[in-house]
This record gives structure tokens, C-alpha cells and sequence, in this order.
């Protein structure tokens, strides 16, 4: 009797409290709702989820995690070193020479660069080394149903996961990745997995947790698909003059907002000339970030925004491209020290 009055005392507790216990989320309206559809749409027959979500728990970590991200708790000085580091742009280099032929088709089929496709990989996942370790049905549950200022997101994204497990044949209870239910080499979420994955190995299925070609491929199709344009510029240092240049880096749009011409008239205008003749109508935004010595000011184009697509971060989109420039010069150096160490050296016996 002590027992039984125990664990009801227990089981109140938990409720007064607002902690799920486990298989807890059937009690949610919300959920109730999404099943009923998926059921309705033959998507999962009855009771298959209800017998799945009995399994699944609140993780309460999760929600610690999403309330103070890297991207938004910290600045340039502190978020660049977790990214640049010697380690990763090695293993980068490791990765391009395992999958160059992957690499380079896909830079020819979307225009990507591969140092571009490679960097998403090296901040995302290192490469592979790191998918994640949260069952992605308890993230994206986690943050659907108790995380209030994306719930809709996440809820949006719950069902894709379910349809996608389903249509691949994955088991929704086995799959893993982040936090915020991203998975597999590039990190996709389930609705950017179902609309713009490829299978670029051939093999028949879209793969993204364990086909890194799958993964180089997917990358770059999500850039084109999100308007990446070949051969265009992606961000430059600016030289600062004058007084004015601040109003040209108030905008916290994701989008360029301005023209070369019109940042050069506020005091921002490129530190080094660009790569290729760039007209001043070209759509242009100016970028301010705290960097080591203070203020550090860019100049970002529609390249630039793009990456900001894959995580809505300027401090995100910098790291990318500055790991992208740091493999593309390690790659170089090493190539050319290769060729001046064999020059001139005898192939005949």
C-alpha cells in the first residue's frame, strides 16, 4: 500500500512540475493531432505511431542547449578559433584527396566550389566525425512540443522526419544527429533532406548518414537551389572611412541590402580590388564583427548569403567561407611543394 501511494505521489508530482515521463508525449494535443494526420494521409497505419511515441522522452538538455547556441552567445574573436584550427583543415585536406573525383563532379554539375562543399562538411560534422548524438525523433519532439518560440518549426520538421523515415525505410527510433534534429554528413534537416538530397553515389537511395558522396552532392544541390551563383564573390575586408560608415552595417537582414556604390559612399569600400571587374550596382551588404583587435568590417554579396541559408549566422557564413579559403591555400602549398620537390628529378633508373 506504502508503494502504490508512493508512486502515485510520484506520478502527481511529475505532472504539477510540468517533467515528461517516458512515452509522455502521448498526453500532448499537439502530437495527438500530427498522428491523426499521418494516419489520415496512410502515411503510418493506426497505432504504429502511438506505439513509437511511447518510447520517446523529453530531453531537457536540449532545451538548454537551443537557449544559448554558439552563434549567438559568442563573438567573431571567440566563434572563429572553434572552426580555424590546423586539425581540421588537415583532415579537410584528408577528405578531398579520398573524395576528389565526388568533389570535383559536383563543383561541375552546381557550380559550388569543392572548398566551399568541404568546408559546410568541416563546420557541420568535421568531416564526418561528429553526426551527433541525440535521437532525432526526441529533438525535434523535444522542441515542437515545449519550445515555444520555434515550436512551429520543429513540429514542421518532426512530421517531415516521420514521412522521410517511413519513404526511406529508416527506423525513426534509431536515427541520431543534432540537438536541433539535423543529421547525418551535412547536417540536413528532415524537410531540406526530403526537397534537396541526391543520390550522387548512384546506388539507388539517398543516404546522407553514411554516403559522404551522397552528402557532397546534396550540399551543393542546396546551394544552387538557395541561389548560389558561379564565379561570383562571396565577402571582402573593407577599408572604413570618414564618419559614417556604421550606418552601413546596422542591418540585421540575412539578404544584401545595399550596393557597392552606396557602401562607398558611407566610408565602406574593399580593403584589396576584387578578383573580377564588379560594378558599384552590385547588391552588397556591410558587415561589422568583433573581432581581436576590434571592430572588424566586410563587405558580404549574395554568395555570402546564400551559406547564411544553411545556418541564418553571420558569424556561421564566415567561418564557412574562411575554412573554405584555408583549404583551398593548404591544398595549393601542399600541391606546390609536391611539384618543386619532384621537379627535375629522374623517373630512369
Amino acid at each position: 500500500m506504502r508503494t502504490g501511494i508512493w508512486q502515485a505521489g510520484l506520478a502527481a508530482l511529475a505532472l504539477v512540475s510540468g517533467h515528461s515521463q517516458a512515452g509522455d508525449f502521448s498526453q500532448y494535443e499537439e502530437l495527438t493531432a500530427m498522428i491523426e494526420q499521418l494516419e489520415a494521409d496512410k502515411v503510418y497505419a493506426p497505432g504504429e505511431l502511438t506505439g513509437i511515441f511511447s518510447t520517446v522522452t523529453r530531453q531537457d538538455k536540449i532545451l538548454e542547449l537551443i537557449a544559448k547556441p554558439a552563434e549567438k552567445s559568442k563573438e567573431w574573436k571567440d566563434y572563429r578559433p572553434i572552426f580555424m584550427t590546423e586539425g581540421r583543415v588537415s583532415a579537410g585536406l584528408a577528405f578531398w584527396d579520398q573524395y576528389r573525383d565526388a568533389l570535383t563532379r559536383a563543383e561541375q554539375t552546381y557550380g559550388v566550389p569543392a572548398s566551399m562543399i568541404l568546408a559546410i562538411l568541416g563546420v557541420e560534422t568535421k568531416f564526418g566525425a561528429n553526426k551527433g548524438g541525440y535521437k532525432v525523433i526526441e529533438a525535434l519532439s523535444t522542441l515542437g512540443f515545449d519550445y515555444p518560440p520555434r515550436a512551429p518549426f520543429f513540429r514542421k520538421e518532426l512530421r517531415e522526419f516521420l514521412v522521410l523515415s517511413k519513404q526511406s525505410g529508416m527506423d525513426p527510433l534509431a536515427v541520431q544527429g543534432s540537438y536541433a534534429g539535423a543529421m547525418g554528413f551535412p547536417q540536413f534537416m528532415p524537410s531540406s533532406w526530403r526537397r534537396l538530397a541526391v543520390d550522387f553515389d548512384g546506388d539507388g537511395r539517398i543516404d546522407l548518414i553514411n554516403s559522404p558522396v551522397d552528402a557532397i552532392g546534396s550540399i551543393a544541390n542546396y546551394f544552387k537551389s538557395n541561389g548560389w551563383r558561379s564565379g561570383e564573390p562571396v565577402v571582402v575586408r573593407a577599408h572604413i572611412q570618414g564618419q559614417d560608415y556604421d550606418s552601413a552595417t546596422t542591418s540585421k537582414e540575412l539578404k544584401t541590402v545595399s550596393t557597392l556604390g552606396e557602401l562607398a559612399r558611407q566610408g565602406l569600400s574593399p580593403r584589396d580590388p576584387l578578383a573580377q571587374p564588379t560594378p558599384a550596382s552590385t547588391a552588397a551588404s556591410g558587415l561589422r564583427l568583433q573581432g581581436m583587435n576590434g571592430g572588424e568590417f566586410w563587405i558580404g554579396f549574395n554568395n555570402f548569403f546564400v551559406i547564411t541559408t544553411y545556418n541564418r549566422s553571420i558569424l556561421y557564413a564566415m567561418a564557412a567561407h574562411q575554412l573554405a579559403e584555408a583549404l583551398d591555400t593548404a591544398r595549393k602549398e601542399r600541391d606546390q611543394a609536391v611539384a618543386t620537390a619532384t621537379k627535375g628529378v629522374s623517373l630512369l633508373p
